[in-house]
């Protein structure tokens, strides 16, 4: 048995990094599975102890292991980018890297007063153990003696065995629960590896939500096993969906099987499902890189037939109680207004919020109002009236009945389109006002366009969502964005059309002239936006008219200035054109 004293290597970012915590045992104990994944390990077992008990919490893999001299060269590097030197994936399984930091070595010592680490490669086992009465005993860390012992093992062995004793008291003991909840979206389905928290394998059934389980015989597939979870709070995010499971390997990207083309299904909800269906009778159909089934599969379609109504009839037996509460709520709150309309109108305005809430569950409650407001305005009226009257009185045979009835609904759609015409100049004129009052804010502007954007013309009206720019950074990163525009905002950013573009309005006051920095502002907002979106942006510069060193030539693409009049007198002639004026 061979004993040396060897020293951590402290890299510069070790102040910064050290000053960071974990905000419990559970995401702290994943840092050390994260370690076991980039050290390609097959298996990672987790024993936890029982509450006030002096049992050591033990996470133990059968990944790669690491001999003395790896030890000393790389796990005692503090703070060292383990991608920076050995690429971004692992060297035997390709798996993409999860430690980032280097410090996920430390992690063990945010719920224990004593780490032990035992790792077997090459025939070598090597141990050492960091207390943390150790580190408070030293000014600097890198004068901390580290004794490793090392001594010859069975070459056949190979892995890492992480030991954490003396718990931290005052911490809430780990929890195989939480532990199972902190791990399960990003390895409960991970290819090549599986992870046993308290001798129970990480799996589907650990989503803390209502699980059910189903075989089915499925013509030409023979048997298929469906096993899936709906969420209660969280949701399963990026990892939504089913995975298809062929011969044990998973086949390309989870998968909704078709939720996301129902009409009436909640897309809100999609999130909330996390499963896999087990298939191997689709063999012949997957592709030969194994990243999907093959285009137009009848056997995969069979599949998505029968385990579709299953989906749907899960979540209505677990959402629709609620959907139906939240019916009976707006239906008290309009019931003067429903029960002053016709009986078939009131029938069919019935249907229609139930089917309204369907679509839209989980919006805010004043949104779906709006929404429901909107139709019942539709429904009652009168040539929509009498175009539901037509199609009510009507005997299902009755052809004739029902084209008069849908002949009358295209007059209705003419008497509506008159109407909304009226609507809009009237618009126009109160936005003419405002545009002309050198006392009117950019705010207010920027509050009556907002919602009117068919002033802009026809295409602009298929833009949706208005968002910061911090926030839509924020959704293309995934995480907290801390940029150097973070604390700024467009005035109005509307998020993709049909064609995949984004629209970015920055807006001015009537009396403000656009001017070149008008111009810089808008575009820095693009470009700021464009590190992020993969996706063209469209800007507009809107105020009161242009100033003389507003930029003409050389601008940059999809770039325009307008002023407010010019805008209004355009959808006026839009309107007038409509009309055949």
């Amino acid at each position: 048995m061979a004993a040396k004293t060897a020293r951590f290597q402290v890299d510069s970012r070790l102040a910064q990094l050290l000053s960071q915590e974990y905000p419990s045992s559970e995401k702290a104990l994943k840092e050390l599975v994260d370690n076991a994944w980039d050290a390609d390990a097959d298996t990672v077992h987790i024993t936890l102890p029982a509450p006030m008990t002096d049992t050591p919490i033990v996470v133990a893999d059968d990944g790669t292991g690491m001999t003395r001299a790896e030890l000393e060269t790389n796990y005692l590097t503090i703070a060292r980018d383990r991608r920076l030197h050995r690429g971004e994936r692992t060297a035997g399984k390709q798996r993409l890297v999860k430690g980032r930091k280097g410090i996920g070595k430390f992690a063990g010592l945010m719920a224990a007063a004593e780490m032990t680490l035992e790792t077997r490669a090459r025939g070598t086992c090597s141990r050492f153990t960091l207390r943390l009465q150790d580190l408070a005993g030293v000014a600097d860390i890198e004068h901390l003696p580290i004794n490793i012992v090392s001594e010859p093992c069975d070459k056949s062995k190979h892995g890492t065995t992480i030991t954490l004793q003396q718990l931290h008291g005052e911490l809430a003991f780990p929890d195989p629960g939480r532990m199972r909840q902190v791990l399960i979206y990003e390895y409960g389905r991970a290819a090549g590896i599986e992870i046993y928290v308290d001798r129970k394998r990480l799996a589907v059934d650990d989503v803390d939500g209502t699980y059910s389980e189903q075989r089915m015989d499925v013509l030409g597939v023979g048997e298929v096993l469906l096993r899936f979870s709906i969420a209660n709070e969280k949701s399963a995010n990026r990892q939504a969906g089913l995975v298809l499971l062929v011969d044990g390997k998973v086949v390309g990207k989870p998968s909704f099987f078709g939720l996301e083309d129902k009409e009436d299904f909640p897309q809100k909800l999609k999130s909330k499902l996390y499963g896999e269906v087990v298939a191997d009778g689709l063999r012949e159909h997957v592709t030969a890189g194994w990243d999907s089934v093959i285009e137009n599969s009848a056997l995969l379609n069979a599949v998505t037939a029968r385990i579709q109504p299953i989906l749907v009839a899960a979540f209505k037996e677990r959402y629709g109680r609620e959907i139906q509460l939240a019916q009976a709520r707006i239906a008290r709150s309009l019931s003067a207004r429903l029960a002053s309309m016709p009986e078939h109108r009131r029938e069919y305005a019935n249907k229609t919020i139930q089917r309204v809430l369907e679509r839209f569950y989980g919006e805010e409650p004043a949104k779906l109002e709006q929404y429901v407001h909107v139709l019942l305005d539709a429904i009652e009226h009168v040539e929509y009236g009498i175009v539901l009257s037509h199609i009510h009185e009507a005997s299902r045979k009755d052809v004739v009945a029902i084209s008069e009835a849908l002949d009358e609904f295209g007059l209705a759609e003419l008497a509506m389109l008159v109407t909304q015409a009226k609507a809009r100049t009237l618009f126009l004129e109160e936005l003419e006002s405002l545009a002309r009052n050198p006392n009117t804010l950019e705010a207010q502007m920027h509050k009556a366009i907002e919602r009117n954007l068919w002033i802009l013309g026809p295409t602009f009206t298929l833009f949706r969502s208005n968002q910061t720019l911090k926030r839509t950074v924020e959704d293309a990163l995934g995480k907290k964005y801390t940029g150097k525009m973070a604390s700024e905002r467009p005035d109005l950013l509307l998020n993709e059309d049909l064609n995949s573009k984004c629209l970015l309005i920055e807006f001015k006051r009537p009396s403000h002239a656009l001017c070149r920095d008008d111009y810089m502002q808008a575009t820095n907002y693009r470009h700021e936006l464009s590190q992020h979106m993969n996706k063209p942006i469209k800007v507009i510069v809107m105020g009161g008219r242009r100033s003389p060193d507003f930029p003409v030539q050389n601008l940059e693409p999809d770039v325009e200035a307008l002023t407010f009049l010019d805008v209004i007198a355009s959808a006026r002639r839009a309107i007038d054109w409509q009309m055949g004026v």
